[in-house]
């Protein structure tokens, strides 16, 4: 009888125990909106009307928004054509990189990462195309004195071994 009564006393201390390791570690300190890096790539926050840098005809609308309280910018793109696309993009900072996770209606899907360089958002990753595999893919957003973005895509090319003009295009506010 006795060493049931020890036996119940150290489950329920080992429970106890248990319990506050389990609330430690989930508690943690501060969120996104304590961390600047989360608004590193606000300048591309708004209602856009995009057109291509390269022939000037318009290209689509983008709406780009902070949810989950900050922590995730939200992308949803309208192409001039009627095609649609949406893209997750966070910040990581344990590994202190964006990611932006990107999937078209039907065609292909973006992961990409990486950071500011020189002013602009830098990620690099891949595209993969679902009826066609996957290749090296990057990108650049790179805000303009007068409110504008450029964003520049390009893919990499196996057989000439050199990166290709994928996107070149400028949001304006609409």
């Amino acid at each position: 009888m006795g060493n049931s009564k020890a036996n119940s006393f150290f489950f329920s201390v080992l429970v106890s125990v248990l319990s506050l390791q389990s609330s430690q570690a989930i508690a943690q300190p501060g969120n996104c909106t304590d961390d600047p890096q989360f608004s590193a790539r606000d300048f591309w926050l708004g209602s856009w009307s995009v057109t291509s840098n390269i022939n000037g005809s318009l290209a689509g609308n983008n709406i780009i928004e902070k949810q989950e309280g900050g922590c995730l910018i939200m992308e949803r793109w309208t192409g001039a054509s009627g095609g649609t696309g949406t893209s997750l993009n966070y910040y990581n900072p344990v590994n202190q990189t964006w990611r932006q996770l990107w999937v078209s209606a039907g065609a292909y899907s973006i992961d990409i990462s990486g950071g500011i360089e020189d002013g602009s958002m830098v990620l690099t990753g891949n595209i993969y195309y679902f009826a066609a595999g996957s290749v090296g893919f990057r990108g650049s957003w790179t805000p303009n004195a007068d409110g504008s973005v450029r964003q520049f895509f390009e893919q990499y090319n196996d057989e000439t071994q050199s990166w290709d003009v994928w996107f070149d295009g400028k949001y304006e506010r609409e």
